[in-house]
């Protein structure tokens, strides 16, 4: 699972129709701190996430495919699988950090 910001959504007229009336979301990996990262993901959306949401992407198919589509064996490599409120670090985390 990934921590990402949601960057971007990207508009596809013609779908396969396994992702019809699902949202496919231009995703950026961030640091438990926030900063951004340079891996950037295409994810679908399984829990109404917008733009600059911070979010929790599965990558591993079978979990990505069924919380997408809500039904297994799609062809899904990354869906959105939570909107993250706040992330509390642990005092010991944060000093490491620093």
């Amino acid at each position: 699972m990934l921590l990402a910001k949601v960057i971007g959504n990207v508009v596809a007229t013609q779908k396969n129709q396994r992702y019809e009336g699902t949202r496919v979301m231009l995703c950026r990996q961030i640091t438990p701190e926030g900063e951004d990262m340079e891996y950037t993901c295409l994810a679908l959306d399984s829990v109404n996430s917008g733009e600059g949401d911070i979010v929790v992407i599965a990558q591993e198919g079978w979990s990505a495919s069924t919380a997408a589509t809500g039904k297994p064996g799609a062809a899904i490599d990354s869906a959105i699988v939570g909107v993250v409120d706040y992330i509390e670090l642990l005092p010991s985390e944060k000093n490491a950090t620093n």
